[in-house]
């Protein structure tokens, strides 16, 4: 993680400050920032490996902040929020983070969250077990949808499909078993790297952005279980 460029936007600035510094002693490169516009056009010229993005900042608020970078690139975006608030999560996850941290947090916390998100996205293979579709060679076919895990890439009715790292690991772990129930808490050990208890919104949200992209059908729901990609 030596060479991880990180693009901090934070308006606080003992939180910028302390936190730049703990991410600098593991190791991390990083270019902090008091306000989202300029948050955009460091990203813009620096293209970071990971950006981590305050709620409320001022000039462009971070999720605003978040669908432009997420407009422009599928770099991993992890958004910090003073509350826990449902609104405040679910906002930043539908703009296309990958994950949140609530503030206060512990630095070992945040680092360790940094880290879960680049292994997924510098692998993004999933676990391959049990698959019962048809398949040959990498290739995974569910009706119109195809899943190519040698390649990386999805189709749909043979256009391709735009997914970011984490929507692709999640299908992945759909694909690798289809019909067969994965709990949110069994999503969040596998795609999100959790070996801890974890907001099942995260989940539910990526879920929710996998189906707009690859057919609101196609993932079912099951009350109280979990979630199942159909065959």
């Amino acid at each position: 993680m030596a060479d991880t460029h990180v693009l901090f936007v934070e308006d606080d600035d003992v939180i910028r400050e302390a936190t730049q510094l703990a991410l600098e002693r593991d190791g991390f490169h990083v270019t902090a920032v008091p306000d989202g516009l300029t948050g955009l056009e460091k990203f813009r010229a620096d293209r970071p490996d990971i950006a981590l993005l305050d709620v409320m900042v001022p000039g462009l608020d971070g999720v605003s902040l978040c669908r432009r970078i997420r407009d422009e690139s599928a770099v991993p975006v992890i958004m910090l929020s003073a509350r826990a608030d449902s609104i405040d999560v679910v906002l930043g996850l539908e703009a296309g983070a990958d994950d949140y941290v609530t503030k206060p947090f512990d630095g070992a916390v945040l680092v360790a969250r940094i880290r879960a998100v680049m292994r997924r996205f510098g692998h993004a293979g999933g676990s391959g077990a049990g698959d019962d579709a048809q398949s040959e060679g990498g290739l995974r076919t569910f009706g119109d949808l195809e899943v190519d895990t040698e390649g990386m890439a999805v189709f749909k009715r043979g256009e391709p499909v735009g997914l970011t790292p984490t929507e692709m690991r999640l299908l992945l772990e759909f694909s690798s078993a289809p019909g067969t129930v994965l709990s949110r808490d069994k999503l969040l050990e596998r795609v999100w790297d959790y070996g801890w208890g974890g907001d099942t919104r995260v989940v539910d949200v990526h879920v929710q952005r996998l189906r707009a992209k690859i057919g609101q059908d196609r993932i079912e729901t099951v009350r109280g279980f979990g979630y199942k990609l159909k065959g």
